[in-house]
């Protein structure tokens, strides 16, 4: 049957019917928004052979739904219109698509690169820009803070963003080079002790909504593409 008009977070009824058909451990690795519906339809059925299949193939019936119901019927008035969807940002953060591989600890969804595939294909399917915020977030941001951050960073710089209560971008990009990183003119300098940056970044993806940076800037320029150095800004931190 056809799917009406859904709210943040809510599920496809023929969707929910097939997680119940799922062992109870799988419920932990499903979107957030399905996960804590399957818990509540999961008794103790044995486990099955095709648990991995199916948690993707949930995943992909879960993310065209979404996309069929509240992406495709804008998707063409944003591109008209250049307007960031927050609303459907929002939605996406609540289906636990905004931090797919981040571990559940970390804040994420705690799933695998397949499942981010296929998520990403669907999302984007829809709607390209959708598709970009997301891949963005996941894979530009969230994913060197998980695998090169302190637990201090990921606590603070990680967590809100896998969950998608605050979005970030990847600042590499610039007027005169573009992604050729080592020809990259901003600079870091410590000064007693803080990091000084200078420099300007173009092209950034997320930026005018973004509550943090991955800022990609040159410390040694002796070194060149091995002089470069990876920092966590606050998006709306006035300039000195």
């Amino acid at each position: 049957g056809e799917l009406g008009e859904l709210r943040r977070g809510q599920l496809r009824s023929l969707a929910l019917m097939k997680l119940a058909q799922l062992p109870r451990r799988t419920a932990s690795r499903l979107p957030r928004a399905a996960a804590s519906l399957a818990r509540r339809a999961l008794s103790t059925q044995p486990a099955s052979d095709d648990v991995e299949e199916s948690v993707h193939d949930m995943l992909r019936q879960t993310c065209r739904d979404f996309v069929e119901a509240q992406v495709k019927p804008v998707a063409g008035e944003l591109d008209q219109t250049h307007r960031y969807p927050a609303e459907l940002v929002a939605q996406m953060a609540d289906l636990g698509l905004m931090g797919v591989m981040v571990p559940e600890e970390q804040g994420g969804t705690g799933m695998d690169c397949l499942a981010y595939a296929i998520a990403m294909e669907e999302i984007s399917a829809g709607c390209a820009s959708c598709g970009v915020i997301m891949s963005v977030n996941n894979s530009l941001y969230c994913d060197p803070v998980m695998r090169y951050g302190t637990a201090d960073q990921q606590e603070k710089w990680l967590k809100p963003y896998a969950s998608g209560q605050k979005l970030g971008c990847f600042g590499l990009s610039e007027p005169g080079n573009g992604s050729d990183a080592a020809a990259a003119s901003t600079t870091a300098t410590l000064d007693g002790d803080e990091w000084v940056l200078e420099g300007t970044k173009a092209w950034i993806t997320n930026a005018h909504d973004a509550d943090a940076a991955i800022v990609i800037a040159t410390t040694d320029k002796s070194l060149k593409h091995k002089g470069l150095s990876a920092f966590l800004v606050e998006a709306r931190r006035p300039a000195p």
